[in-house]
């Protein structure tokens, strides 16, 4: 294996951007959840709950939606009064089918930032201590 790494960008607004056209596709509602306290989250504060708002971004419910490289933006009505929505995409937690929950759940990327704003495996390299799992590796069955 070369010694020299190819960073990547992100591969968070690649599915976000795939996600939600296989979703239309099969004529279904796409919706996102998103972490309201990342900085820059430019949403409707009524609708926060737990720190969190969950969104219909389908053509119906929104105008001009634009899901860029760093960030997802849109404008749309919420209780009749139109806004801006903007939302960097390290904010957008999951994307899914309203009609059956059918999508994907985003877990953190290696090199992006976690919801506060650091990345701390990058800081604890930095300060020369890096940590090391201890005892033997398991694994775990999800279904």
């Amino acid at each position: 294996m070369p010694d020299n790494k190819i960073t990547m960008t992100s591969s968070r607004p690649y599915l976000v951007r795939a996600f939600n056209e296989w979703i239309l596709d099969n004529d279904c509602t796409p919706y996102i959840v998103v972490d309201a306290g990342i900085q820059g989250v430019q949403v409707p504060t009524a609708h926060v709950a737990n720190g969190q708002i969950v969104l219909n971004i389908s053509p119906g419910a929104v105008r001009a939606l634009v899901v860029g490289n760093s960030a997802l933006e849109f404008s749309a009505r919420f209780g009749g009064v139109p806004m801006q929505v903007f939302i960097p995409l390290q904010a957008v937690m999951a994307i899914y089918a309203k009609e059956n929950g059918e999508g994907m759940v985003f877990g953190s990327e290696p090199g992006s930032p976690d919801p506060d704003g650091t990345n701390d495996r990058e800081s604890s390299r930095q300060n020369g201590q890096e940590e090391r799992p201890t005892g033997r590796p398991t694994l775990k069955v999800v279904k």
